[in-house]
């Protein structure tokens, strides 16, 4: 399950395993599934996360 945060009035997404964030969940939720089964992080998936500060 991914956590949800609002940043700046904005609904963001993270992924609990290495906490990037997204917009959309979708992203999220394929991040936190790669991440639990291979244990790294996938540069296809990680160029949709967006930055918290």
């Amino acid at each position: 399950m991914v956590k949800e945060l609002l940043k700046g009035g904005v609904k963001l997404y993270l992924c609990e395993a290495c906490g990037f964030a997204y917009k959309e969940k979708k992203w999220a939720q394929k991040c936190q599934e790669w991440c639990q089964q291979q244990h790294s992080c996938n540069l296809e998936i990680i160029q949709h996360a967006v930055p918290l500060e």
